[in-house]
């Protein structure tokens, strides 16, 4: 019997580059050309709270190294998700929340398995 179900498409992701990897952070400017996006769709992914960049006194958006990373990991969610932004920031506050969880039972794990479960 042949399987006549079409072949999975490959997906592949485009890894965002930064600029300055010295200074280690970039202005809106440069951070959305290396990422290939467009300047007004990286303040709105920073008005959702999908990245969380500092600002100097100016109020200027600076994006560090944690940034860049933070974006690769929603584009690839949206992509194999099919979600809005909007509901890609509840999807990673989730996989976060979960993430936290697991590390603090594997700390309370080895407490317990050391014969520490007070600390």
């Amino acid at each position: 019997m042949s399987d006549d179900r079409p072949a999975p498409e490959l997906v592949s992701y485009a890894l965002t580059r930064m600029p300055s990897p010295a200074a280690g952070r970039a202005d809106i400017t440069a951070f959305s050309r290396s990422a290939g996006m467009h300047p007004r769709l990286i303040h709105r992914l920073v008005a959702l709270g999908v990245l969380e960049p500092e600002r100097d006194a100016a109020g200027a958006l600076w994006f560090g190294l944690d940034q860049a990373s933070a974006l690769a990991r929603a584009r690839r969610l949206r992509a194999g998700l099919g979600l809005s932004w909007a509901a890609l920031l509840v999807v990673t506050d989730l996989l976060d929340r979960i993430a936290d969880l697991e590390r603090e039972l594997r700390r309370t794990a080895a407490r317990q398995a050391a014969g520490r479960p007070w600390e």
